[in-house]
């Protein structure tokens, strides 16, 4: 054998392995000294693949990438935001207008769960559950005496739609368990909590937690069931209302405004400005209206009330709202997750942006607001931010600012009146509302037997219901302490009274019940009746915004 000729025949191999080696070294040398080039995108990359392929132990990335996409989003804005599949289920839910369940509120009385209501025309009602039955068993397991939680109860009652469940129900004093097979269907989320006469004249209509995509046609048969009983004024209620899908509220807006008022514009970087008009085919154009508002109403909501004060089409009374005017885009991603991504700022007919400044960063400061204005007294004293917003000007003339939320332009503080320390641990602890469900279960046969819910609340007056409450909540650790008990005894009869009346007539009666002497709608009523809600007294007048 030639030993001389040898390296020549493998030169070629040992080129090829001096350069993958080389690749393979500077690649490490990379990762693990200098980070060479690697920019944006890129660095991201070379982050994960670095965890991926060199972090001691095992890693779950897809979990690790879950995990961190959320304050990657965060650090954006206070609005953007990632949404994992699971919590995008039930944000779907909430937009949609609907779930997949069986069809019944309940409540959870001494660890067992019992009906508090039937969805009309739901599974529920077409399988023959009845109102007060319990729910002692789901498919042959023992759900009674478990101490579950309300999500617990709803996860084991919720599933896909056309899915069965199998309910073992304690009815009455039957000794034997009924065993019911439930086909769980759409169940609707209503975002139109209630809607009635507050006099003759006047309609009410409070609007839920957000604007859904049902909630346009919800709000044209709420205004349709009114304008049958006599209304031809209406007295809106935004309050809590965190807002929602924008062609929604400017649908909803649009039913007060003439042809061609501008109701909003939205404009970013990337996102030209577009403008929507009414388009004249409102039911209440000529309606006098209200708009109720308060430190938590948002986004749509502002929308809905900076529409009405810019032209000068009614009075916005209440608190100054909460000042998100950011505009969300959502790009969904095949697990079903999605980013909720700040694409532009909406602002009012009169070119005034609503939201309230914050600092990169600091959003937990941001979203404390609320907290530290009631802290500083805003909810009971005149508002004095405006003195430091910037000033627009109404279709009429009037000022009206940009820049902190919608200011009202009557300040309504908030009632505090009976609120304190023994009130506060009561509805805290949510004893009103167990002694209520205690005391409708207890007495169902009798407080069944009225035709109508005022019926029931004149008969709810003579009862000693205060005095029970007062020894029910003494016996889960809240002593008597007289004089506070005498300062709050109407708020805590009122209450009562409304989470009673719910059991029986339903939600909206609960509201109507509830908010019987609410300072907020009273005001409403007399601006209405006072003529002062009129396009015209509203530009004489020029109401002083606080």
């Amino acid at each position: 054998m030639n030993l001389a000729k040898r390296p020549k025949t493998w030169l070629p191999l040992w080129v090829g392995v001096g350069i993958a080696l080389g690749i393979f070294i500077g690649s490490k040398y990379s990762q693990f000294g200098r980070s060479g080039n690697v920019e944006g995108y890129g660095k991201l990359d070379a982050v994960l693949n670095y965890v991926r392929e060199s972090y001691v132990d095992t890693i779950n990335m897809r979990q690790l990438i879950e995990d961190a996409l959320p304050s990657v989003i965060q650090e954006l804005d206070p609005h953007s935001e990632y949404i994992s599949a699971a919590d995008m289920r039930r944000v779907n839910e909430d937009m949609e207008g609907h779930f997949s369940g069986i069809g019944v509120n309940f409540y959870v009385l001494r660890d067992t769960i019992v009906v508090t209501g039937i969805v009309p025309g739901g599974p529920s009602e077409a399988a023959g559950i009845m109102h007060w039955d319990r729910i002692v068993m789901v498919d042959d397991t023992l759900v009674a005496g478990l101490k579950l939680r309300n999500k617990e109860v709803i996860a084991k009652l919720s599933g896909e739609k056309g899915s069965e469940v199998k309910l073992g129900i304690k009815r009455g004093n039957e000794n034997s368990l009924y065993e019911i097979t439930v086909t769980r269907g759409d169940i609707p989320i209503s975002s139109v909590n209630a809607s009635y006469m507050l006099t003759n004249k006047v309609g009410f209509i409070k609007l839920g937690k957000n604007f859904g995509y049902n909630t346009f046609s919800e709000f044209i048969s709420a205004i349709s069931k009114l304008k049958n009983q006599g209304a031809n004024s209406f007295v809106i209620d935004l309050r809590g209302n965190i807002g929602g899908a924008l062609e929604v509220v400017v649908a909803m807006v649009n039913e007060f405004l003439s042809r061609g008022d501008l109701i909003v514009y939205t404009q970013g970087r990337n996102f030209p400005r577009t403008d929507s008009y009414a388009n004249g085919s409102g039911t209440c154009k000529n309606d006098d209206v209200v708009v109720l508002i308060d430190e938590l109403s948002a986004s749509a909501s502002e929308i809905f009330a900076g529409a009405i004060q810019d032209h000068d089409r009614g009075l916005v009374i209440g608190r100054r709202s909460f000042g998100k005017g950011l505009v969300q885009g959502q790009r969904n991603f095949p697990d079903g997750s999605a980013v909720r991504l700040t694409i532009a700022r909406y602002y009012t007919a009169s070119g005034r942006s609503i939201q309230r400044g914050y600092e990169k960063g600091r959003y937990a400061e941001y979203e404390m607001e609320a907290i530290n204005r009631y802290i500083e007294g805003n909810y009971v004293n005149v508002d004095t931010i405006s003195n430091h917003l910037i000033p627009f000007q109404t279709a009429g003339g009037r000022t009206v600012y940009g820049g902190g939320g919608i200011m009202p332009d009557i300040f309504v503080a908030r009632d505090t009146v009976g609120i304190n320390p023994y009130y506060n641990l009561v509805v805290n602890n949510r004893l009103d509302e167990k002694y209520a469900m205690l005391y409708s279960d207890m007495n169902r046969t009798k407080l069944s037997s009225f035709d109508t819910w005022q019926e029931l609340y004149k008969y709810l007056q003579q009862q000693p219901l205060l005095l029970n409450l007062v020894s029910f909540a003494d016996n889960n650790g809240i002593r008597r302490r007289p004089y506070y008990i005498q300062e709050s005894s109407e708020l805590l009869e009122n209450m009562m009274n409304a989470y009673i009346i719910r059991n029986f007539f339903g939600e909206e009666a609960f509201w109507a019940s509830y908010q019987k002497e609410d300072i907020l709608i009273k005001k409403g009523i007399e601006l209405i009746e006072t003529g002062r809600t009129t396009r015209q007294s509203i530009v004489n007048e020029e109401y002083k915004l606080n």
